[in-house]
């Protein structure tokens, strides 16, 4: 005669292991959300935030750059001049940031600044020639590797900690100098 099968009743979780997992999951959700809460806290521009007077560029020394770390399929090399680093009060990073291709020619050199606490870099200077132009109505701009590579990977390298510039600009410029840290 051929066995009837019996209806199987799925495994029912014991009250035990509901209120654990519910409990587990409260903790998560709970703990998500104040993550979640301050990471928008860092990411909110400060309203009162006022950007200081900005001095004019300063004098630099091609001989003196230290070079950024850039991806090997960049054909320009960039370099910082360590003398033109200056963290401001107002938590901006002023630096001149040097441009060239290997094998030597024209040098440019741009005058910038990185606020780090919105992940932002605005371009007040350019030269090619060693004669600085302003830029009219500078503005800042996203830090990402589409609007300007070398300025992601400086900031990434040496001028920023998290949302916050490093403590000092012999900080900055010791990351700068290691850049073995930087291989994968």
């Amino acid at each position: 005669m051929p066995r009837i099968p019996t209806a199987r009743h799925p495994q029912v979780p014991s009250a035990r292991w509901r209120s654990t997992a519910a409990a587990k999951f409260t903790h998560l959700l709970a703990t998500a959300t104040l993550v979640a809460g301050t990471a928008h806290a860092q990411l909110v521009d400060n309203p009162d935030w006022q950007e200081s007077a900005v001095p004019p560029p300063p004098a630099y020394d091609v001989k003196r750059a230290l070079q950024i770390e850039m991806p090997a399929y960049m054909t320009l090399k960039f370099g910082i001049d360590p003398k033109t680093i200056v963290i401001t009060p107002d938590g901006v990073v002023r630096y001149v940031v040097l441009g060239w291709r290997e094998g030597g020619g024209t040098v440019n050199a741009f005058y910038e600044g990185v606020r780090c606490a919105t992940a932002e870099y605005k371009t007040y200077a350019r030269s090619a020639d060693g004669a600085w132009r302003l830029v009219d109505n500078p503005d800042w701009k996203r830090i990402d590797e589409r609007n300007s590579i070398y300025t992601y990977e400086l900031s990434r390298q040496a001028l920023c900690r998290g949302r916050a510039p490093r403590a000092s600009v012999t900080d900055m410029v010791r990351e700068l100098k290691r850049p073995e840290i930087l291989l994968n």
